[in-house]
């Protein structure tokens, strides 16, 4: 069985909690809260990306 990566999962969940917050800034029509939900998913998943990459090299060493 695999290890649980706590960070990744953060990640997830953390990128996932700004998707949701577009939807629901579009219901509250806030442009501004849309841009930043926008942001705030593109920064989540590139750093959750970026670690990624980095783990597997630490690992392939």
């Amino acid at each position: 069985m695999k290890q649980l990566q706590v960070r990744m999962l953060l990640f997830a969940i953390i990128g996932v909690a700004f998707m949701m917050g577009i939807g629901i800034m579009i219901a509250e029509q806030s442009i501004i809260g849309i841009i930043l939900c926008i942001v705030g998913t593109i920064g989540t998943f590139g750093l959750g990306f970026a670690t990624k990459a980095r783990i597997r090299k630490q690992q392939q060493q």
